[in-house]
């Protein structure tokens, strides 16, 4: 079996593969402070609990954007697994061409995430990613990345109001059933609700004129069900999209696949 890990700035994500089928799939909160013997513990009671013998994971593989827990899960698989993790990076085959800039630059997740998009879909594909930060990433036709964009998150938004001016306060992002709030928390949720949404579908409106043709729209992140229904495309929900991209990335990098 292969243990796929996602690790992000809110949530670090864990899916269990036997062959081409996700049969278990975790999320816990991110922490830089944990050691890898703490996150192993977690790891192997989530294990434990699902009757799944550690023994039998024979292959890791992880993509990070928090640097600094990239070698805590690479200590982690070599003592609870005995295995190396396989490490989302430059030098591995992904199948698909890179033209950023700087490809180095470019999010782990975000390539991992357009490649199983790409697989699954084919091009030209827009990928929006609901995260921490909210990403919307173009893949041409012919299976290239192209780039994207890159905006705050809806929390992270609400965040900053709250954290940036005096008299505002916190307040829990809901949708309101209408844009002229009466309140000064239903005027801050109309706000940020309806401006979020109207960011999303303009840039994926923006993307969709650049990449031309009738680019499909796949969406996946903690927030994808939520936003999803908001987009005016017709869209596709694919809330294990990181998960499978990095179990194609395994399979193309290894000599055989998993089991």
């Amino acid at each position: 079996m292969l243990l796929a890990v996602d690790i992000g700035n809110t949530t670090v994500g864990f899916g269990i593969f036997k062959g081409a089928e996700l049969i278990r799939e975790w999320k816990i909160r991110s922490d830089k402070e944990k050691t890898a013997d703490e996150y192993g513990i977690i790891l192997l009671e989530l294990l434990r609990t699902a009757d799944l013998e550690p023994s039998l994971i024979d292959g890791v593989v992880l993509s990070s954007v928090v640097p600094p827990l990239t070698p805590v899960f690479q200590s982690l698989s070599q003592g609870a697994f005995g295995r190396k993790a396989l490490v989302v990076g430059p030098g591995l085959r992904t199948g698909m061409p890179i033209l950023y800039e700087n490809p180095s630059e470019v999010g782990a997740d975000r390539i991992v995430a357009s490649l199983a998009a790409y697989e699954k879909y084919g091009g030209p594909a827009i990928v929006v990613d609901f995260g921490t930060a909210t990403t919307f990433d173009a893949v041409s036709g012919r299976g290239e990345y192209l780039g994207g964009a890159i905006a705050p998150g809806i929390q992270i938004s609400a965040e900053a109001l709250y954290l940036r001016t005096a008299k505002l306060p916190q307040i829990e992002v809901v949708k309101p059933k209408k844009v002229i709030g009466r309140t000064t928390v239903a005027s801050m949720q109309a706000g940020i609700y309806f401006g979020y949404i109207g960011l999303i579908n303009h840039i994926i409106a923006e993307i969709a004129g650049e990449l031309g043709g009738d680019p499909r729209v796949i969406v996946t992140g903690g927030l994808g069900s939520r936003f999803g229904p908001e987009i005016k495309r017709p869209y596709h929900l694919e809330p294990h999209l990181v998960l499978e991209g990095l179990r194609l990335i395994y399979e193309r990098n290894t000599e055989g696949k998993s089991g």
